[in-house]
């Protein structure tokens, strides 16, 4: 069966466009065609119609100026990474984050630096967690 997309969920390439735009700000269409990583030859028109895609999924907004529309963001990184995190937690680890912290560590993903970085930021959570609010 063929799986429903969702609106929340940016294509590769879409989030290929999305970290330019959060790097560069606001860019027109040929902005973006020249912040292309080398190797990445995409045509202006396919650059803008991601582009106009991105701003009816409402995760860039765009103002015309001197007959050139410039985009921007319209979700921050941090929320884009969010929904990408929670749609993989879901899909990958049945839903579990502990699961997916697990797998980071049986996998060695995690340096032991990282995991000190990690103990200190639950340690301060908990103790933010218990302070009267």
């Amino acid at each position: 069966m063929a799986r429903k997309r969702n609106p929340n969920r940016l294509t590769p390439a879409e989030l290929e466009l999305m970290i330019i735009l959060w790097n560069q700000g606001p860019s027109t269409v040929q902005m973006v065609v020249d912040r292309l990583p080398n190797g990445r030859d995409l045509a202006y028109t396919t650059v803008q119609t991601m582009l106009n895609t991105l701003h009816h999924k409402g995760k860039a907004k765009r103002v015309l100026k001197n007959r050139a529309y410039y985009y921007a963001p319209a979700v921050s990184h941090a929320r884009a990474a969010g929904h990408a995190l929670k749609d993989m937690i879901r899909n990958l680890f049945d839903g579990s984050p502990e699961r997916l912290v697990l797998t980071m560590l049986e996998t060695k993903q995690l340096t032991p630096e990282d995991l000190g970085k990690l103990q200190r930021l639950i340690e301060d959570a908990q103790s933010k967690s218990g302070e009267p609010s």
